[in-house]
């Protein structure tokens, strides 16, 4: 059975329907954002990876998990823990509030962790305190890994296909970041490494998406006649005909990712949530985003072609 064989929905027809919906969407991600600012003073809830706080190496002499600990220190609003070193050895990453002492942090752990797993049992063995320079850096890095992105994406695109679906590629990309964000910000997730991850991994799914409706495009326009047929309707049909594909590939990711979000636990609760987002987003962008962006690129600056280059052009062979 195949889902959508028939499919003939008018997505371009309706773009400016898309449109609006994008731009209310994106006036309430940068509006969290904003508001952010003025209360928190960041545009993110940052953790401890970005804010700096203590570190406690702790060593335990029975037998122990992460998930034993993060229960032992108030479950889901546990500090981030990590296994470290060797069995029963773990590192937990916590916040250090104004005109607390790391030594108090510290002190604090053990009485709960001996209070739960009894005294005697665990030692710590180091407690540093890790400042907020570390997380500046990893945010510029992310930032730069995306920006850099962006970059080899436009790059590719120009030269596997045309300037234009690389562009249109990158607003669709900025559009599922800027609403990822927006998300994380208007619900205050508490921005960690795992989750700098998930932001990442989602760009790389939002433009595999993409270029795959791109390519059917290209195969489309290289078809006899393709050049001479409507543009919009041309867009719209090969939406369509990779509509299945969209569709079954989000559905069996989705799926995977439910699993994780109700079996996976608190460690990757957020992690989970940002990437369920990310393919809901991506596959939204897509159909209503991405495609339509080209044809209004297209629309409105051509395709990048001189009139005697696009004479001498022969048919593109479809791959």
């Amino acid at each position: 059975m195949r889902i959508f064989s028939q499919a003939r929905y008018p997505f371009i027809a309706n773009r400016r329907k898309a449109y609006v919906f994008s731009g209310i969407a994106l006036l309430i991600a940068i509006s969290a954002m904003v508001f952010n600012v003025v209360t928190l003073g960041s545009w993110q809830n940052y953790g401890v990876d970005f804010t700096g706080g203590s570190l406690v190496q702790v060593r335990f002499d029975i037998p122990m998990t992460a998930g034993d600990l993060r229960d032992a220190l108030g479950g889901s609003d546990a500090p981030p823990i990590t296994r470290f070193g060797e069995e029963n050895e773990f590192v937990i990453r916590a916040p250090v509030a104004e005109g607390v002492s790391v030594e108090a942090v510290s002190n604090d752990i053990r009485d709960q962790l001996e209070a739960t797993f009894g005294t005697g049992n665990l030692e710590v063995v180091r407690t540093e305190l890790v400042g907020p320079k570390i997380g500046g850096e990893l945010q510029q890095k992310a930032a730069f890994a995306i920006v850099f992105s962006f970059f080899l994406t436009l790059i590719y695109l120009a030269i596997r296909f045309e300037i234009r679906f690389g562009v249109a590629a990158i607003i669709a990309t900025v559009h599922d970041i800027l609403l990822t964000l927006g998300f994380l910000a208007l619900f205050r997730v508490e921005i960690a490494l795992p989750t700098v991850a998930a932001i990442l991994t989602i760009v790389g799914y939002s433009l595999n998406d993409t270029i795959v409706v791109f390519d059917r495009i290209r195969e489309n326009l290289g078809r006899k006649g393709g050049r001479k047929e409507d543009p919009a309707e041309l867009v719209n049909r090969s939406v369509n005909e990779t509509l299945p594909r969209t569709v079954l590939t989000s559905g069996t990711t989705l799926a995977v990712l439910l699993a994780l979000l109700f079996l996976g636990g608190a460690v990757l609760f957020d992690f989970t949530i940002v990437l369920i987002l990310g393919v809901v987003v991506g596959t939204y962008s897509s159909i209503f985003v991405a495609s339509p962006a080209l044809r209004e690129i297209q629309q409105r600056w051509g395709t990048g072609e001189s009139k005697e280059k696009r004479k001498r052009r022969t048919p593109a062979v479809p791959v």
